[in-house]
């Protein structure tokens, strides 16, 4: 037998691999003699959008080795594999790809454009596992799962059901990126924030008693729409106009920065006025503000 001149580690690993993986040697050990403090580990679920990158080998890299390590020992481990749905990218993804061939989701209908997301999952979901194969890593790939299996839908669903009825969560209005051609929220990561050049503006709101403008000073001016209210300096009792049936809103985030004197306050403008609005008791999606 001829020695290769050189390491050629590709034709090694492909042989003792798929050996390794069928004599059970990655699986999970369930014996009961063993101490009760025993090692477990989720694989954070990479997104069936892609393949992996460097980042995924990074971490899988030292997953791997604090599984071997306890594994050798002679503790029960467990390295949980698994992908998951990311279900707006993977959507996106998979419309592109009907768009290179002329035809839209709407074409398809529902049920054959989810036939097309499974197909797409089962593609690139492949790939991911292919890649940690060949890294070498070490997972007990016989109980490998994926988010949207039923089984682990259902706990999803039964774990909020079962903590909204305990009062650990709650359902409330919120702002979201509205995304009008996918028709759902997207999150920030999705979004394509664009830099646009303000204005500062400067207010002068007349004082119920005559004696001047509102000029900033050592207010803070709390307002829902156009209904404002003094509220800040307690030996200062100028008030500003306000309507009767308002509650005052304190506002404590008026900082030192340049046009941050007063603040206005409307719970429909961004999520930290909404947080806001909810605490102060201001009424919400006021279509008339």
């Amino acid at each position: 037998m001829e020695l290769a001149k050189s390491f050629e580690p590709a034709d090694i690993e492909s042989r003792w691999y798929p050996q390794w993986e069928q004599s059970g040697y990655f699986g999970s050990g369930l014996d009961t003699s063993k101490p009760a403090d025993q090692s477990f580990c989720i694989l954070p679920p990479p997104n069936v959008t892609g393949s992996l990158h460097m980042g995924h080998a990074f971490n899988q890299t030292i997953m791997d080795a604090l599984t071997r390590y306890h594994r050798m020992s002679g503790a029960n481990t467990l390295w949980q594999p698994g992908t998951d749905h990311a279900g707006i990218a993977t959507q996106m993804v998979v419309e592109r790809k009907l768009e290179g061939e002329g035809v839209s989701r709407h074409d398809l209908g529902r049920a054959k454009f989810i036939e097309k997301v499974w197909e797409w999952k089962e593609y690139s979901g492949n790939t991911i596992t292919r890649q940690m194969r060949r890294l070498g890593t070490s997972p007990d790939w016989k109980r490998e799962r994926f988010t949207m299996d039923d089984g682990l839908s259902k706990i999803v669903t039964e774990t909020f059901v079962r903590l909204y009825n305990e009062g650990l969560i709650y359902r409330g209005k919120r702002l979201v990126n509205w995304d009008p051609k996918l028709g759902t929220a997207v999150s920030d990561l999705e979004v394509i924030s664009e830099e646009e050049d303000g204005f500062l503006w400067h207010l002068n709101y007349p004082l119920a008693d005559g004696s001047g403008p509102f000029d900033g000073g050592d207010h803070a001016a709390g307002n829902h729409a156009r209904r404002y209210r003094r509220h800040g300096s307690p030996e200062d009792e100028r008030q500003a106009p306000h309507r009767q049936d308002d509650p005052p809103a304190a506002l404590l985030h008026a900082g030192r920065r340049a046009g941050r004197r007063a603040l206005a306050a409307h719970p429909d403008h961004c999520r930290r006025l909404r947080r806001q609005g909810i605490r102060h008791r201001l009424r919400q999606g006021d279509p008339g503000a």
